[in-house]
């Protein structure tokens, strides 16, 4: 409240220690927006998802066939925390798949921001037992994706569910959070293999 009495010294250092702390605080989340696609690329290299071993796994999965006799869920969420200007969605919630046979879907991203820009997207897949059984043959999330100042996209992702899916999982959900990423676009030879 003011009421014309100056602040204390004691105050106005107290003021400018939380200042420093708040500022500090937002530069650390930044960073820590911009630092999430390299980090996701050392996950995907560190434990072996979305490598060129986990491909030849989804090629193999089609392969042996679709066990028409089960049914799945897959939810599709999207989402863009705080980087960038994006509109960004699924353009179908959910579909119903069989295991063992390979679906193709599209998200929308429109750039918002008036400028050219790369956005990342990095995925999660949930339930956490059902993950290393989704296995994703082609995504915009395995490199980056430029858009120029207002461009729409559709961008595709094909996957498959294999067959040894837990009994019990009956509704996967496949999510990516999309950010803006100063990451420029690795040659497709580099990118192919990742996320």
């Amino acid at each position: 409240m003011d009421n014309g009495i100056p602040a204390s010294p004691s105050r106005k250092q107290a003021n400018l220690g939380l200042a420093g702390k708040l500022v500090v605080m937002a530069a650390g989340s930044f960073a820590f927006g911009y630092a999430l696609v390299p980090l996701y690329d050392v996950f995907c290299e560190v434990t072996g998802i979305g490598s060129r071993d986990r491909l030849l796994q989804s090629a193999a999965i089609a392969e042996t066939g679709e066990d028409q006799g089960r049914t799945i869920v897959v939810e599709f969420v999207s989402s863009t925390p705080g980087t960038g200007q994006w509109e960004f969605r699924p353009n179908i919630a959910s579909m119903e798949v069989h295991p063992g046979r390979l679906y193709e879907t599209t998200f929308h991203a429109v750039n918002l921001s008036g400028r050219e820009v790369t956005g990342q997207a990095v995925p999660s897949v949930s339930p956490a037992r059902a993950s290393r059984h989704f296995q994703k043959t082609e995504c915009f999330c395995f490199t980056p994706q430029h858009f120029t100042a207002g461009e729409v996209k559709d961008m595709p992702v094909r996957f498959v569910i294999s067959r040894d899916l837990p009994p019990g999982v009956d509704r996967v959900t496949l999510s990516y959070s999309f950010f803006e990423s100063t990451a420029t676009e690795q040659p497709a030879a580099q990118t192919a293999f990742q996320g």
